[in-house]
């Protein structure tokens, strides 16, 4: 197979290895039916060599099976909520390649703890820092933070799963695999112990298609806590922070009104 080398010069500290580790960790699950990932060949400092991936259309059938291999994936596991990828020591990150920003690891056993002291308020004070929010978005953050216990519900005694940790619907490529036939393969993680609403909720961030049939088919392997849909909104508040902190503008206003969506 041909190669893709991602590169960016002065890239921060252990970036491509994170998500080099990040990929093979996310890779091992298709031993136990797990989605396709890239194949990693090669890091450094300022680079990552992947394999190329050849573009196709996405079909109702492949949607489903990606569904279905997504929730194994997320069955496989990790050892804590905040986890690293297995075999990564450094920091890891999360947003784009031009302007990641560090993601906390951390050994959270709880996914309200995590939630709160390792995403959302970390990635806000991000954003207050970079002058994009301020602290009335900080204080609503801490509301939220406040009432996760009724917002998270069942959801709070979820295991950490393993997680592509940054899943909208443009690191999600569809592919033809041996036989000609459509299916989904995974790039570009933030590879992390994590929920798994956290990355359910992402496809739901910007679009995806078949998406309905991607959720019948994680059901058919892994069904979800009761309300579930409810919870969408609140995993979103971390990127959507995220988008705050690299994009400013209306990412703010929306960040505030999911906060007062959940707050009402």
């Amino acid at each position: 197979m041909s190669k893709y080398r991602k590169s960016r010069v002065m890239a921060p500290e252990g970036f491509f290895e994170c998500e080099g580790r990040g990929l093979q960790w996310l890779g091992e699950a298709q031993s136990k039916g797990g989605p396709r990932v890239v194949d990693v060949y090669e890091w450094g400092k300022d680079y990552l060599d992947i394999e190329r991936v050849a573009s196709a259309s996405p079909t109702a059938d492949a949607a489903y099976a990606f569904g279905a291999a997504l929730a194994r994936m997320h069955d496989a596991g990790a050892p804590y909520f905040g986890s690293a990828p297995e075999g990564y020591q450094g920091t890891c990150y999360f947003g784009p390649l031009q302007d990641p920003v560090p993601m906390d690891t951390g050994e959270w056993t709880d996914p309200i703890t995590y939630f709160a002291e390792g995403r959302l308020l970390p990635m806000v004070r991000m954003g207050i820092e970079r002058r994009e929010l301020d602290q009335y978005d900080y204080e609503m953050a801490q509301e939220v933070v406040d009432a996760l216990p009724d917002l998270m519900g069942g959801a709070a005694k979820d295991k950490p799963a393993r997680i592509h940790g940054d899943l909208w619907s443009g690191n999600v490529m569809w592919t033809k695999d041996k036989n000609g036939k459509s299916e989904a393969v995974l790039i570009d993680p933030a590879a992390h112990g994590g929920h798994r609403e956290e990355d359910l909720a992402m496809l739901h961030l910007f679009g995806m298609s078949y998406l309905g049939q991607i959720m019948d088919g994680y059901q058919s392997v892994h069904p979800l806590k009761v309300g579930y849909e409810k919870r969408y909104t609140l995993w979103q508040l971390y990127p959507i922070a995220g988008h705050c902190v690299f994009f400013g503008g209306g990412y703010v206003s929306e960040f505030r009104s999911m906060c007062r969506s959940l707050l009402r």
